[in-house]
């Protein structure tokens, strides 16, 4: 495989040669279409009152990653649950509060799912996004929909906007990417300018894979015998998806615009099952279904009061099936869907004071094929309604505070134990002594409630209608300092963080083997401290080095009941120490070419797999070395009357888990060994 992606790398430097014309002609055509020159800028610490986690742009590109669940990675305070491959679910957890307290939203709308509360992040491509947001308790501007300040963890995913010169009209990109397990994974996609204000994006992508990777099992008694070591190959780790995505564009004056954007993705895959007692089980199918269409129009009146509007409507489809005789036999079709709708307002009292209030109101629905409930009905549904007030203040460049009340009223049908409608507060300040100094001392605290899911209320042989809403409650303290020269631009952060979360929702044995039943037992307490760093120096003849540091420790134990025997001990695979390193080198030519190596390292330290922490449950660490060589080059132009547009070729060779570590990320659930990938890319 390497040989042959090696061989298509030397093919593509070959056409580049192949396509080149007469040198002199060629310096003069790229004077004239060469890059621009790169502004380099840091966005003041003094706008911030929760200053965010950001990937975007190229950066996103020089990270070797393939979804967004990849990206997240490179986050600090982040554990991401990986089962393994391509089309291994893949969910998000921020600061060991459960992957149901971190809302993920696309283009400003949440991503939902009332069955279980989980996003899986693996089907969301990078190829098609802007940038990556990640806020801890709730970003920083107050003009936003009531929902976004329910969350105790934010997620936002921006999808690419259309950007056309006076003389341009269409934007073609293609690309496709190809690798170990069989990967082949196409994308195109086109920006079209309708209007002046008008414009419209489309992009698709395939993705397959045989997930056929090989992996080592290996187990190891408290005795120090080995209980088995076996290397084998993963099976029925397969996927066949399909995403398509339009979205359109307007704006209109110089405050006002409004934007449609509707997304579908289709998936077939297997599921590996969980490796136990060396005895493995591939007998399980999933089909998923998601589309969902969604529209925002947005405007300021008088220089004071500005309106946002959001609108969605999604339908989920799921098939699972069970064909293992050793397990349950399953064969469940699910069908959910989901109604939204916000409206937000801000009011700017004065230069230094804003206010704003909002409501959004969601309908969910899940229908489970053949499955008739108790008063009659063949569905689960919820009606969620949301009221938020903020405001915040701007003492001059001193000071930043930022309040926020929301009220959460959620009925269910049918009808579990009345649950009253809960008010949470937040309260965030910023503080900023010397003003010509970009140095910040950031803090807040905010109280989050998370309803429990359709599974943990009606789930057959599980479900609990009495469960009452986990409640959390945030404090955080961030010193934080930003600098930017002509040579030098640097953002450090350190973080720590108190949290406390009761009522949790947890699944009980109610004594018969194999019965389970949800209850509000938990309480988890978690201390943590994150530190994160980013450096760009700007070196002579055009070369740039870029670094990024993340750090993350966390104590997060369970404190439910001193009588039981995991009483004090951390909770299921919270790892105490984690962190990532990305190093890159980047270089330009005069004429705009882009040529660049990057290094990525990944650490995942000792973790438990159950609530006791003993010998039987340990988690080995684990960690991955990841490398990529990319270059970027015009290789042909188009003259216009007005300007010449070039045509970019683009090739990127990744190396994976370079020293090929066995590991989980999962207990039971092997993860690739060394793997490759490769991409070509044109655009014009």
């Amino acid at each position: 495989m390497a040989k042959r992606i090696f061989f298509i790398l030397f093919f593509a430097l070959v056409a580049r040669s192949a396509f080149a014309y007469d040198e002199a002609e060629q310096d003069s055509l790229y004077n004239r279409f060469q890059l621009s020159e790169v502004e380099v800028t840091a966005r003041s610490l003094a706008k911030d009152v929760i200053v965010p986690q950001t990937l975007k742009g190229t950066e996103l590109q020089r990270l070797n990653a393939l979804s967004v669940a990849d990206a997240l990675r490179y986050f600090s305070g982040v554990q991401l649950k990986d089962y393994g491959g391509v089309g291994g679910i893949k969910t998000i957890n921020i600061r060991s509060m459960g992957s149901q307290h971190t809302a993920v939203y696309y283009n400003g709308v949440q991503l939902g799912n009332a069955q279980n509360g989980q996003v899986d992040l693996g089907r969301f491509s990078l190829d098609n996004l802007e940038e990556i947001q990640l806020f801890n308790g709730q970003k920083s501007d107050i003009f936003q929909s009531a929902r976004e300040f329910g969350a105790a963890g934010n997620v936002y995913l921006t999808t690419r906007k259309p950007y056309f010169k006076e003389d341009e009209k269409v934007h073609v990109r293609g690309q496709m990417r190809f690798g170990s397990f069989s990967l082949a994974n196409p994308n195109v996609g086109v920006d079209v300018k309708l209007t002046n204000a008008l414009s419209l994006t489309l992009d698709a992508e395939y993705v397959y894979s045989d997930g056929k990777y090989p992996f080592r099992y290996r187990r190891v008694l408290p005795s120090g015998e080995t209980a088995y070591d076996t290397t084998a190959v993963r099976q029925n780790g397969d996927v066949n998806a399909v995403r398509t995505e339009l979205g359109l564009h307007h704006y209109y004056r110089t405050t006002g615009f409004w934007r449609v954007h509707v997304y579908n993705y289709y998936s077939e895959r297997g599921v590996p099952g969980a490796i136990v007692n060396n005895v493995w089980r591939n007998g399980e199918r999933l089909w998923d279904r998601n589309t969902f269409v969604q529209a925002q129009w947005q405007d300021e009146w008088f220089d004071r009061w500005s309106t946002r509007f959001l609108a969605k409507y999604a339908n989920d489809f799921t098939h699972y099936k069970n064909y293992d005789e050793r397990l349950l036999p399953s064969n469940n079709r699910y069908t959910q869907q989901e109604a939204y709708l916000s409206l937000a307002n801000k009011f700017r009292v004065f230069n230094w004071w804003d206010l704003s209030l909002a409501y959004d109101y969601q309908y969910n629905a899940l229908a489970r094929e053949n499955l008739l409930l108790e008063d009659g009905t063949d569905h689960f549904a919820r009606h969620s309604h949301w009221l938020s007030a903020a405001t915040a203040f701007n003492v001059k460049e001193y000071l930043r505070l930022q309040a926020s009340v929301l009220m959460t009223a959620v009925s269910n049908q049918p009808s579990a134990i009345s649950v009253q409608p809960k008010v949470t507060p937040g309260i965030f300040l910023s503080f900023r002594p010397y003003p010509k100094i970009d140095l910040s001392l950031n803090a807040f605290y905010k109280q989050s409630y998370r309803y429990p899911t359709f599974n943990d209320l009606y789930y057959t042989d599980l479900g609990n209608a009495s469960l009452r809403p986990e409640l959390a409650r945030q404090h955080s303290v961030e010193l934080a300092y930003r600098v930017s020269h002509k040579w030098l631009m640097a953002n450090v952060a350190v973080s720590y963080y108190y949290n406390r979360v009761t009522d949790k929702i947890i699944a009980y044995p109610k004594g018969q083997q194999f019965r389970w039943t949800m209850l509000n037992l938990g309480t988890v307490k978690i201390n943590g401290v994150d530190a994160k760093a980013d450096f760009s120096f700007f070196l002579p003849l055009r070369w740039v080095l870029r670094t990024r540091l993340n750090y993350t420790y966390q104590k997060a134990i369970d404190v439910t009941n001193p009588s039981d025997t995991y009483y004090g001990h951390q909770i299921p695979y919270i790892p105490w120490h984690s962190g990532s390193a990305v190093l890159g080198l980047e270089w330009t030519s005069r004429r705009g070419d882009h040529y660049g190596l990057n290094y990525s390292f990944i650490y995942v330290g000792e973790r438990y797999g159950q609530q006791e922490n003993t010998i039987y449950n340990y988690v080995q660490p684990w960690y991955t070395h990841d490398l990529s060589l990319y270059g970027e080059w015009g290789i042909t132009v188009h003259r216009t009357p007005y300007a010449i547009h070039p045509l970019w070729l683009k090739a990127n060779i990744e190396l994976n888990n370079l020293l090929g570590q066995d590991y989980e990320v999962i207990q039971n659930y092997p993860m690739p060994k060394q793997n490759v990938r490769c991409t070509i890319a044109l655009r014009y």
